[in-house]
């Protein structure tokens, strides 16, 4: 299967292509505020400079939440566009999951973090044995205190990952960042999450916002 990723949901625009468990190409690009003129070339350009074209893509995938609520909305309504177009399957693949995915050859516990507003993050717990990741805990909005007592509760040390991180590195001594090529929302993550993950239609592909709870 001929595959088509797309993440815009932070900083980075990226895209990836990749046909059952091997990646032919991928780009990122740490530009927020352009991912509506940038996706689509890159996707296209992408695939173009590893031999294929739109038409000759089996399905897409998406990172469709948490996130940036307007760089969401363009990557999913671009992945929608496409597979409708084409009558092509498609599947969201959770913000926080790509992100863990980008760390699978990792063993131990990950913890995906991306910053939502003041001190809250968009967090979920993972677990990785170097081969697959399983997820531990669900999509959350939590305080970077509370996050911070859970990595806590683990006696190993835990890899973090995603914009969250210096948030959980100045408040926990066991914590370990990712490095610094893997750290960013990435499409590579998501394609290897698709593959673990049901497809569906471009009708059934939706923005998960899991927006911050108010405070006070």
């Amino acid at each position: 299967m001929l595959l088509l990723s797309v993440d815009t949901s932070g900083n980075t625009c990226s895209a990836a292509v990749t046909q059952e468990d091997r990646l032919l190409g991928c780009r990122m690009l740490y530009n927020a505020r352009s991912h509506s003129q940038i996706l689509l070339p890159m996707a296209k350009q992408l695939l173009a400079d590893t031999g294929h074209t739109i038409e000759e893509v089996d399905a897409f995938a998406a990172a469709n939440g948490p996130g940036s609520y307007t760089g969401l909305r363009i990557g999913v309504a671009a992945i929608q566009a496409l597979a409708f177009a084409g009558q092509k399957p498609c599947v969201g693949i959770s913000t926080l999951e790509g992100l863990a995915w980008n760390l699978v050859g990792t063993r131990g516990i990950l913890c995906a973090a991306l910053h939502a507003r003041q001190n809250l993050l968009y967090t979920a717990l993972f677990s990785s044995d170097g081969k697959a990741v399983t997820r531990l805990t669900s999509d959350a909005v939590l305080e970077a205190d509370a996050v911070a007592q859970q990595l806590a509760a683990y006696a190993e040390p835990v890899t973090v990952i995603g914009s969250g991180m210096p948030y959980l590195l100045e408040r926990c001594g066991h914590v370990i960042a990712a490095p610094m090529h893997l750290r960013e929302q990435l499409a590579c993550g998501i394609a290897m999450a698709a593959r673990h993950t049901p497809f569906g239609t471009a009708e059934t592909l939706t923005v998960q916002y899991l927006q911050p709870v108010k405070i006070g």
